[in-house]
Formats: C-alpha cells, structure tokens, sequence
C-alpha cells in the first residue's frame, strides 16, 4: 500500500475561509488518518500472525485495524465490552470490522490494571502475534503521520505561507503530537498545531502526550471545549452544528470529534484569523451511520 497525498481544499463556515485537508480522502479502505498511524506496519517486514487490540464497539481504530489485517492476511482478536445488541444488530464500524473477518471478545466481566505502560504507549510482539494500544496510540504511528507533516510543508511552501496555525481534534492526541513534532523542526512554515480534548479532559490528553513524548516543547497547544462533553453522549449543539458544517462546506465530517472541534474553534477566532488557518479532517464518517441514527431518535426535529 502507497498513500497519495491527501488534498487540500478552502471552504466556508460561519463566515470563516479557511484550508481543510481531506485525510477522509487518503484511502478507499482505511478510515482517515488511521492509514498514517498504521503505515509503519504495511512498509515494516513483520513475522507476525495475528493482531490484538482493544477499546469501543465503534472504534475508528478498530475497523482500520481489520482492514490491515485483512490486507496482511493476518488473525484479528477485538477485545471489548460488549453491547449484545449492537452485536446482533450491527453496522458502522462494528459491522465493516466483522464482515473484514475480526473475531469480537468480550471484557465486560474483567478488571484491566490499565497502569501497565504497554497499554498506554507501546506496540508489543509476544510470539507471532502483535499487540497494539488502544487507538493505535504508540510510537509506531510517528511514521506515517511525519508524511502529513512533509505534505502540509511542501503545500504551504506552495502557497508561500510563512505562518500557520493548524487545528485537530483529539482522542488519543497521537496524531496532533507526532504533527506538532515533526513541524518543530521546520523553518517554513512556523506552525502552530492546536487541539481540544474529545475524550476526558486536558489533563488526560497531557497525559497522553507524556506517554509518548517526555519534551514537553513537542506537545500541541490545548484549547478547552466550551463545556465538558461527555464522549459518545448525544448533545443537541453538537448535532447541529455537524448539520452546519456539512451544509456550508458540502463535505461530511465526523459526527464524534469534528462538532466538537468547530464549537471549540469559533469561540477563538484566533486560531483562524492570526495566520493562514487549517483544519485537518481525520476521517471516521463510517461510524456517522450509528451516531446520526441514535441523533435522529432523540432529537426527530432537527433535520
């Protein structure tokens, strides 16, 4: 597998031009930005067999990790808490990972000592299998997301931005992290790489990024959300704003991180309207089939 340059495209929101760089558009098969932080494992020669990883039932890491698995033609064990519904009814990422052929085991009845740092900060090998972090949050991933840095790099030099600011938003951070890293050590641009927390808050995304990053000068600068979003909850504002967002833009983002980005962004236009601005679109709109069907139950009004 090669990975293309992912394009770059200006658009409007709420009255704001800025760039938007399509990683939803990086890979047919890979779920955004999950092809960069999985391309050490596709140019690494690797004995392995199989794949274990963990985390939620409509992981974006989840299903991109069946799709490399599938490519590799490697064994993929999913360790999870299971919603016997889902599984018996499944779509999204949950049905595209099964149907890739990922074997589902659940954790629900066991307590995991999640202060192994195995678990935090490193793929393992144990035998013939691979063990990989939640999220694919792990060292490995530096590689591929230092070739989004080289494609922002040369396109700004193209458009003679001396001065950028870039926006992401966060899970693990690893991507925003590694990207800030590697944009560190360049003259031209002088970036600036901000992000806001999707999953718990500032504190646990520092600790995130000191994990895999013990210099805090690579650390990406964190903007707090306008209010403590609980991750995967349904909130009204969120969905509106994603219907927004794709009406202005005519691009869908996703339905998880992207709201909560934009509600984080245009309460500080600083970020928009110091520098050239631009926003990275990680991909992930396979999992907007589950999240906008459980949006349209709750809130059937809002269209």
């Amino acid at each position: 597998m090669k990975l293309q340059s992912s394009p770059i495209q200006k658009v409007q929101f709420e009255g704001y031009s800025f760039y938007l760089k399509r990683d939803d558009l990086l890979h047919p098969d890979f779920s955004g930005n999950k092809a960069r932080k999985l391309y050490y494992f596709f140019k690494t020669p690797l004995k392995i067999k199989k794949i274990i990883s963990y985390g939620s039932m409509q992981s974006n890491a989840m299903y991109s990790l069946s799709v490399l698995a599938k490519m590799k033609g490697w064994q993929f064990s999913y360790y999870t808490r299971i919603n016997e519904e889902l599984l018996q009814n499944p779509f999204g990422n949950l049905k595209a990972a099964l149907e890739n052929g990922m074997k589902i085991i659940d954790i629900g009845h066991l307590t995991l000592d999640t202060g192994e740092k195995n678990l935090l900060s490193e793929c393992k090998i144990i035998n013939d299998t691979l063990i990989v972090p939640e999220g694919v949050r792990c060292k490995e991933a530096e590689y591929g997301v230092k070739l989004l840095a080289k494609e922002i790099i040369e396109w700004a030099n193209e458009k003679n931005i001396e001065k950028l600011n870039i926006f992401l938003p966060s899970g693990t951070g690893t991507t925003a992290l590694y990207l800030q890293k590697t944009l560190s050590s360049v003259r031209c641009p002088i970036s600036n790489v901000y992000t806001v927390p999707c999953v718990g808050d500032t504190a646990y995304l520092k600790k995130q990024f000191f994990a895999l990053e013990a210099d805090e000068k690579f650390h990406p600068i964190i903007l707090e959300p306008p209010k403590r979003y609980r991750f995967g909850k349904l909130y009204k504002e969120l969905f509106e704003i994603w219907l927004e967002l794709g009406k202005q833009t005519e691009v869908e983002f996703d339905l998880l991180y992207d709201p909560i980005a934009f509600s984080t962004i245009l309460p500080n236009p600083q970020c928009l309207m110091s520098n050239a601005f631009l926003y990275i679109h990680q991909g992930g709109v396979l999992g907007n089939i589950t999240m906008e069907e459980r949006y349209k139950k709750k809130f059937a009004t809002i269209s």
